[in-house]
């Protein structure tokens, strides 16, 4: 099947296999195969334990006799985490990523439980946070874990079905939280979310091989400055990671208002706007399955630039899509099924960016989206408030558009394993 495992040598690739082979396997003991799809149980589960405050924040509110307000500070808390990715990033790269992996799947499953055992908001905040810190551990390691075990070629595959997981909690995770909640009380799916979080903890325990890393007896200053250093020497990855930024902010302008836009517009009931969430959540789910399946066969640099220059389009046309319902979801169906596809692609060349600090990249990147997230949230509202969806969509394209020239000056400058820039 492939070679032996060795830590000193991170490539995987193996000769005379078919592309699917290659991308799956890396040893004769452990297919990789098993393992990610581990990992992706995983993910969902942590996934759903970050995006369940959003879904029932009203009946957290209600269970814990605590304001609205009170639940969606936790919600801000959680999202704040997202900035300690420069901090956690390197940790991976010095300590290794199946370290870091399970460390963030232990947090959340102690965080989860402790819910189950003292149901009290301080509690519950500490379970937040431990979630959101989870996230910021366990996400960039996969990504970097994949971006060393599979092929470039193929890495759009491996990073695509690892990403399914975002929308699995969407389609998946949600609506069974909805049913524990509705069944058994507003702690059962903090209870049961730290269960599974234990059991995969035990898989990944057991199917990922420890690995070492050549920087485990390294200073902690020397990996930080040698990072730091790496980034100031490569002006292409600040501009990268500033289209992560750019195109989440973009994403969220619209994202936090399109409730509001369709209640307004077409008198939607909760409900209704339920249905909504789950066109949103398909369309996340078939780009990241097109991402998977065509995004090798295109190059992932011209599928992460194609997605961003349709999500720019889409943005433009979505006032147009105001006059039916039917148009509206279209419309929103088209915005996030281009953005998905993009920043997925984009993510799959990221993790070649700075092969030998893949965690730290992969870090950098999600605190980056964090960031963005939180800025088109503050901007989205303010403009929606003031000039309505056409204020908030022309602010979407405008912000998408830079993000796209970020991606585009990034590409063309990066020596990657793509097309080299020549200096001759």
């Amino acid at each position: 099947m492939g070679r032996p495992f060795d830590c000193k040598n991170g490539d995987v690739e193996v000769g005379g296999l078919r592309p699917l082979q290659r991308a799956w396997t890396f040893s004769r003991a452990q297919p990789l195969v098993v393992q990610l799809s581990v990992a992706i149980v995983a993910r969902l589960i942590l996934n759903t334990s970050r995006r369940m405050p959003y879904a029932f924040a009203p009946a957290f509110s209600r269970g814990m006799g605590v304001s609205l307000t009170a639940i969606t500070s936790l919600i801000a808390l959680n999202q704040a985490t997202s900035l300690l990715g420069p901090l956690s990033g390197p940790l991976g790269d010095r300590w290794g990523y199946r370290a870091m992996m399970l460390s963030g799947l232990l947090l959340l499953s102690i965080g989860m439980l402790s819910v189950g055992v003292l149901p009290s908001y301080i509690i519950v905040a500490l379970a937040v946070v431990l979630a959101g810190v989870a996230k910021i551990l366990f996400d960039p390691a996969i990504q970097a874990y994949v971006g060393e075990k599979v092929s470039y070629q193929n890495r759009g595959l491996a990073i695509g079905m690892v990403e399914t997981a975002w929308a699995g909690s969407t389609l998946l995770g949600i609506p069974l939280v909805g049913m524990l909640i509705d069944r058994a009380g507003w702690q059962a799916p903090f209870v049961a979310l730290g269960v599974l979080a234990l059991l995969s903890w035990m898989l990944m325990v057991w199917l990922i091989p420890s690995n070492c890393s050549n920087r485990r007896n390294a200073r902690w200053l020397d990996i930080y400055r040698d990072v730091w250093h790496q980034l100031r020497q490569q002006p292409q990855v600040c501009c990268l990671l500033s289209f992560t930024l750019l195109t989440c902010a973009a994403n969220d302008c619209i994202f936090v208002v399109y409730a509001s836009w369709l209640e307004t517009r077409f008198a939607l009931t909760v409900v209704a706007l339920g249905g909504a969430t789950i066109v949103i959540g398909v369309a996340e789910l078939l780009a990241e399955i097109l991402v998977a399946t065509a995004s090798d066969r295109i190059g992932l640099r011209r599928a992460a630039t194609a997605g961003t220059a349709l999500a720019v389009a889409s943005y433009a046309i979505l006032p147009l899509a105001s006059a039916t319902l039917p148009l509206a979801l279209g419309g929103l169906f088209l915005i996030f099924l281009c953005f998905e596809f993009s920043i997925v692609s984009a993510m799959s060349v990221f993790t070649e960016v700075m092969p030998a600090a893949r965690g730290s990249m992969m870090s950098f990147n999600l605190s980056a989206a964090g960031a963005g997230r939180v800025l088109g949230a503050l901007l989205g509202g303010f403009l929606w408030f003031t000039g309505g969806l056409l204020t908030s969509s022309v602010a979407a394209t405008t912000i998408c558009a830079l993000a796209l020239g970020c991606l585009v000056w990034g590409l063309r400058h990066w020596r990657g394993l793509g097309r080299p820039v020549n200096r001759s």
